[in-house]
């Protein structure tokens, strides 16, 4: 499957509650995250995720009323 990596405001999350997403299932998009990468000091999460392609990435962001400044898809040195 591939990975994709994004960026995107904090809000609404918060830390507990991203690491209760990093172990959820896969979405109706396919999606499942592989890292969540957070930063409250700069408002910001990086997301790795592994996804069918960029458009499950959106629609998975957008379920929860987010959207990404930026979504790559990217390689991973882990498996």
């Amino acid at each position: 499957m591939p990975k994709f990596i994004d960026e995107h405001s904090m809000k609404p999350f918060t830390a507990g509650q991203l690491r209760e997403l990093q172990n959820a299932p896969p979405d109706e998009f396919g999606v499942t995250h592989h890292d969540i990468l957070f930063s409250e000091k700069d408002d910001k999460i990086y997301c790795v995720l592994d996804a069918p392609n960029p458009e499950a990435v959106s629609k998975h962001h957008a379920k929860a009323g987010i959207t990404c400044d930026y979504i790559h898809e990217v390689s991973s040195t882990r498996k």
